[in-house]
């Protein structure tokens, strides 16, 4: 059995009894940083043994750790931070363990991503993971782009000497008043939430160094209705019916794309299927 056991984020009590059990049990743990994650046994007085497994060792170490779970063995994979297998290398070593039909179990615990939204002040009940941006070039366009009228909450992770990159790169593509939550050094001790708007928070920022770990909360992109009139709307429809999209589908696609509802837009598609029979 592979555990994926969470650590502690910021403040050692982040861990679980579960997690601190499992990890006393195990007879391997594969850890991101073997020196990082000693200090957390060493506190929790566990003397499992350790073994390297990260973005630079993972190509090389995965057939090793399969190995060992195919002899028996229970492993147990640790990050530095967090939920293993979430932005970090876990990803491929499960899905090995899958291919392989070993069994995978979650130990859960603390998560960034979580604690941020849920303190964030800003939409809970729906949120869209997006870990670390791309660094640069088209792709990192792109996906500010796509970002632009995401209506779901948006979570980012960012290291210090890239949030005003990030915050500026936002500006551009978000506007200057989209609300964001930056939270930083999670559970730890200077723990802080900053809240207002992505122009202040570049004027925060700018002002004040950004030190320790970040995690963005952003509000989604609210659609603003669009005034059009049934001619109009119908017009719209009868070129999306033309590329091959079903009324309703067509309606769905125009409500999206307008803010107005769909109920109403596929009314005038049922109108206009009657003019046409």
């Amino acid at each position: 059995m592979l555990y994926l056991v969470a650590t502690p984020i910021g403040n050692l009590e982040d861990i679980t009894f579960r997690a601190i059990r499992i990890l006393k049990e195990a007879d391997l743990i594969a850890a991101e940083d073997t020196r990082h994650t000693g200090k957390l046994l060493h506190h929790f007085q566990v003397e499992t043994p350790q073994i390297s497994y990260h973005e630079h060792n993972a190509h090389s170490r995965i057939p090793q750790l399969i190995e060992k779970l195919q002899a028996g063995l229970t492993i147990a994979l640790v990050s530095d931070a967090g939920m293993p297998g979430i932005s970090d290398p876990g990803y491929e070593l499960v899905c090995a363990c899958a291919d392989a039909g070993i069994g995978v179990s979650p130990i859960p615990g603390a998560a960034a991503v979580v604690s941020a939204v849920a303190a964030s002040a800003l939409r809970s009940d729906r949120f869209t993971f997006e870990g670390f941006l791309p660094v640069k070039g088209k792709t990192r366009t792109e996906r500010l782009s796509q970002l632009a009228t995401e209506p779901r909450t948006m979570v980012l992770y960012e290291s210090p000497h890239r949030l005003l990159k990030t915050l500026g790169d936002l500006q551009t593509h978000l506007g200057d008043d989209r609300q964001v939550t930056i939270a930083r050094e999670l559970t730890k001790r200077y723990e802080e939430f900053w809240r207002g708007s992505i122009g202040a928070a570049i004027s925060h920022f700018t002002t004040t160094e950004p030190r320790g770990e970040f995690t963005v909360a952003i509000a989604g992109h609210i659609a603003q209705p669009k005034t059009m009139t049934d001619d109009e709307l119908i017009r719209q429809l009868e070129a999306l019916i033309s590329e091959g999209l079903s009324p309703s589908k067509a309606s769905r696609k125009l409500a999206q794309d307008t803010g107005l509802s769909k109920r109403d837009i596929y009314q005038l598609s049922l109108k206009l299927e009657q003019s046409d029979n």
